[in-house]
């Protein structure tokens, strides 16, 4: 693959937006984390339980930043640039290098929800998974109740493929995920 893989896990890639710096996730960000992980409508469609501790943001942040020393994954925080505030994150998992392929993942605080956050984070985050990373397909699965989140990935140019029946066990059961995609002949 090329060289732009390694190289986006020698030094965390710093991103910037119009309006946000995408950054490395740190520790410190954890009460900002839990501000919004602590809320049942962000979790709602999320395959991790509303969050009642701070501990569990630190923990998420923990294995996000070990997931990224393992380069199986990469996970930008989502910075306001005038406070550095953590407002939501979004990234590349399930890194298929020898396949040119990554699933992207999002979540954003409620305060930030349909004010074209994630439109204007995953059209950075998408650019650089095509022209950094040698990326030629970006998969997204998703609730297939979860219209928001189908909207903003069609904003980016993303295909719906389809429904994968029972496709992932979270919080005690079986649940459907929609797939759309995006390929880089096509972005």
């Amino acid at each position: 693959m090329d060289m732009g893989w390694d190289e986006a896990f020698e030094e965390f890639p710093v991103l910037d937006t119009e309006r946000f710096r995408l950054r490395k996730i740190e520790l410190t960000d954890a009460s900002n984390m839990y501000s919004y992980f602590s809320q049942d409508r962000v979790t709602e469609f999320y395959d991790l339980e509303t969050f009642s501790s701070k501990q569990q943001a630190l923990e998420l942040i923990e294995s996000l930043l070990f997931r990224y020393q393992s380069r199986k994954q990469i996970r930008w925080g989502i910075a306001r640039k005038k406070n550095n505030e953590l407002i939501g994150t979004c990234g590349f998992h399930a890194l298929e290098k020898d396949h040119f392929k990554a699933e992207i993942g999002y979540e954003l605080h409620p305060d930030y929800w349909g004010s074209g956050v994630m439109a204007e984070v995953i059209a950075k985050v998408v650019n650089y998974g095509f022209n950094e990373m040698g990326l030629n397909r970006i998969e997204a699965f998703y609730d297939p109740l979860n219209h928001a989140s189908r909207r903003v990935l069609e904003k980016n140019g993303f295909e719906f493929e389809g429904i994968l029946r029972k496709r992932f066990f979270e919080k005690g059961k079986f649940v459907d995920a929609a797939i759309s995609a995006l390929l880089k002949e096509i972005k």
